[in-house]
């Protein structure tokens, strides 16, 4: 990987060493872990880390962000792995901003997939949510859909791994889940991940409704928020073509990565790194 400066984009490597505090996180929700002085002499004066909130994508749940969550703990970062309910982004918004709301101090908000489509709503207008961590992620503007910015660029192919599943809601109203077929999903989403850990992803997958990839922005945290982004080049479900001009829009610090959209999972310590790179920028 290289890091470049073009304009006002800059492209970071992963890979760096974070300093690991004394205090553990035993709750988010409790309080926010300190740095140890003693490594840190200038963390007493930047105050308390952030707690940082994942919030995951289309067809994974929250467990795909084990690696990172390990690693975060590991150097004193309170973490919460959110649960997205794939509606829409509005409502999922809202549930994520609900959560948002009941953490104390400041935020270092991250999300997957379509989970950058949620988190860029659920900022807004948010003074504690210091820093958006976008992961192989939707950055749309408003107006914008998912469907609309994947079909803006060529290469890729989740359309034709997908299985569509009628339900009903309990109004009579109805609507169609997406999963993406077992035996496509390493090949799709997964490819860098063990044989073995891709079929329980594929099995453990979490659907999206149809209509969430069609429903339009309404509003962008990154236009105000600081922003970084992990650009997947060998993903074939978010075209790495808009990736990039969706970082570049939004200013964000950019690292570029060879690896499937399930990056979290094949590459936890660079995700982490980015996230606490972001989260010391912003102290």
């Amino acid at each position: 990987m290289l890091s470049i400066e073009n304009g006002r984009k800059r492209r970071f490597v992963a890979g760096m060493a974070a300093a690991v505090g004394t205090t553990v996180a035993i709750g988010a929700f409790a309080f926010t872990a300190t740095a140890d002085a003693a490594t840190d002499p200038a963390a007493a004066d930047r105050g308390p880390k952030p707690t940082v909130v994942l919030e995951h994508g289309a067809f994974a749940d929250a467990s795909s962000w084990d690696g990172v969550i390990a690693r975060l703990r590991h150097d004193g970062y309170p973490v919460v792995a959110a649960a997205n309910p794939l509606r829409g982004p509005a409502s999922d918004a809202a549930a994520l901003r609900s959560l948002v709301d009941h953490i104390k101090g400041p935020i270092v908000l991250v999300g997957h997939s379509y989970g950058g489509s949620v988190i860029s709503e659920a900022a807004v207008g948010e003074p504690r949510v210091k820093a958006l961590v976008y992961v192989a992620a939707f950055l749309p503007a408003p107006g914008e859909s998912a469907l609309q910015l994947t079909n803006q660029f060529p290469g890729s192919t989740l359309s034709g791994t997908l299985d569509p599943v009628p339900y009903a809601n309990a109004d009579g109203s109805t609507g169609t889940d997406l999963y993406i077929q077992q035996d496509k999903f390493r090949a799709q989403f997964a490819a860098d991940v063990p044989a073995d850990r891709a079929a329980l992803a594929a099995a453990a997958q979490r659907p999206i409704a149809q209509a969430a990839l069609t429903e339009k922005a309404t509003s962008a945290a990154w236009k105000t928020v600081p922003s970084w982004d992990i650009v997947t080049t060998q993903d074939l479900n978010i075209p790495p073509a808009a990736q990039e001009f969706m970082a570049e829009r939004a200013h964000a610090h950019t690292t570029e990565v060879a690896a499937s959209h399930s990056v979290a999972v094949s590459h936890p310590d660079l995700v982490a790194g980015v996230i606490e790179k972001a989260a010391r920028a912003t102290r």
